[in-house]
C-alpha cells in the first residue's frame, strides 16, 4: 500500500507561527501534528512508500520526515500550484500502482486503520458526526453505509457526518481516472476537489464504505489547536515536572526537561518545551515553545513560539518565533 500525505498549505490561519514553522510541524503535547499521523502509518506495517506532497517550508518537512521516520520509504513532490486537493493527489500518480491511503494532516484522529486489511469495498471514507454540520463537507450514505455523495456546507441536516480528510482507496485506477476527469473540468469554487473524484468513482460503480472515527481533533486554527492540546493531555500525554519548588502545578500539563519554573502557577492545559523559563508567571491553556523566557506574565489561551521573550504581558497572545514583547506598565 502507498500512503499520500498532502501538506503543501501555508497555514494562513495559524500565522504568525507558520511564517517560520510548517503547519504540520506545529506541536501538540510536544509532538508535531504530522507525527501523530505518521505513527499510525508506521503501525500498519505494510506501507511500501509514503509520498509527501510538499510546498510551504518544504525543506523543514522533508528533513523531519527523513530523520524521524527513516524506516518509511519516502518520496517528496513539491506542489508548486495550489489548485486544490485533487491537484495535490494527482502529483503522486506516477508513483501509485497499488491501493492508497490518503491523509490530510490538519487534524489528529482516532481511527482503526486495521480495517483496511479486511475491507471488501473499493475504498473507505472516514467521517465524524458533528452538530455544526454547516461548517463542513458532509457525507451522505445509502442503507448499506456506502457513500452516495458529499455536500459542502449544507443548509439543511441531510447528514451530520463530516468529511475529515482520511481515505483508503483500493481501486486506485478508478481514483486517478476520476482525478483526471476533475482536472479537465471547470474548477469547483476556484479549486479542484478530491471529493469530486470520489463522486466520479461512485457514478462509475465504486462502493466507498463510510466509517466513523472515534475522535477527530482539529489543528488548523489557533483556538482549535489549543483545544486539541487539551484533549491530548487528557488522553494520557501529560508530563509533570520533577522537583519543582515554589510553584503551583495544576494538572494536566506537559513540561519537558530543562524547563525552569520559579514562583509560577502553571496549568491546566499548558505545554512548555525544553529550555524555556517561566519566572513569576500565571499561565493556563497555553502552548509555549522551546528556549523562551516569560517573566511576570499572566497568560491564557495563548500560543507562544520558540526563543520568545515576554515580560509583564497579560491576556491572550499569539507570538511567533524569536519575538520580544515587554510591557513596562
Amino acid at each position: 500500500m502507498k500512503v499520500i500525505i498532502p501538506l503543501a498549505g501555508k497555514g494562513t490561519r495559524l500565522r504568525p507561527h507558520t511564517h517560520t514553522v510548517p503547519k504540520p510541524m506545529l506541536k501538540v503535547c510536544g509532538k508535531p501534528v504530522m507525527d501523530y499521523v505518521l505513527d499510525d502509518v508506521r503501525k500498519l506495517g505494510d506501507v511500501s512508500e509514503v509520498i509527501y506532497i510538499t510546498g510551504h517550508l518544504k525543506e523543514a518537512v522533508e528533513a523531519h520526515a527523513r530523520t524521524a521516520y527513516s524506516d518509511l520509504p519516502a518520496t517528496f513532490i513539491e506542489q508548486k500550484v495550489q489548485d486544490g486537493t485533487a491537484g495535490a493527489v494527482a502529483l503522486a500518480k506516477a508513483h501509485v500502482s497499488e491501493p492508497v491511503l490518503i491523509i490530510f494532516v490538519d487534524t489528529i484522529f482516532d481511527a482503526d486503520l486495521g480495517v483496511i486489511k479486511t475491507s471488501p469495498d473499493d475504498g473507505i471514507i472516514w467521517t465524524k458526526e458533528v452538530e455544526d454540520y454547516q461548517r463542513f463537507g458532509v457525507v451522505v450514505t445509502d442503507a448499506n453505509g456506502h457513500m452516495t455523495r458529499i455536500v459542502e456546507k449544507p443548509k439543511t441536516p441531510i447528514s451530520k457526518r463530516a468529511n475529515i480528510g482520511l481515505y483508503y482507496i483500493r481501486d486506485w485506477k478508478l481514483l486517478y481516472e476520476g482525478i483526471d476527469h476533475v482536472l479537465k473540468s471547470p474548477q469547483n469554487q476556484g479549486e479542484y476537489y478530491l471529493t469530486d473524484a470520489f463522486q466520479y468513482m461512485i457514478e462509475h460503480g465504486a462502493k466507498l464504505k463510510v466509517l466513523d472515527v472515534a475522535g477527530w481533533y482539529d489543528a488548523g486554527k489557533i483556538d482549535t489547536l489549543l483545544d486539541t492540546n487539551r484533549v491530548m493531555l487528557g488522553k494520557g500525554l501529560a508530563r509533570r515536572p520533577k522537583d519543582v519548588e515554589d510553584c503551583t502545578i495544576i494538572d494536566p500539563v506537559y513540561i519537558e526537561d530543562d524547563v525552569v519554573l520559579t514562583g509560577s502557577t502553571v496549568g491546566p492545559n499548558v505545554c512548555v518545551l525544553a529550555g524555556s523559563r517561566l519566572l513569576s508567571c500565571t499561565v493556563s491553556n497555553t502552548l509555549i515553545g522551546a528556549k523562551s523566557m516569560l517573566a511576570r506574565c499572566t497568560l491564557s489561551n495563548s500560543l507562544v513560539g520558540d526563543r520568545v521573550v515576554l515580560e509583564g504581558v497579560k491576556g491572550e497572545v499569539t507570538v511567533g518565533d524569536d519575538a520580544e514583547v515587554r510591557s513596562r506598565a
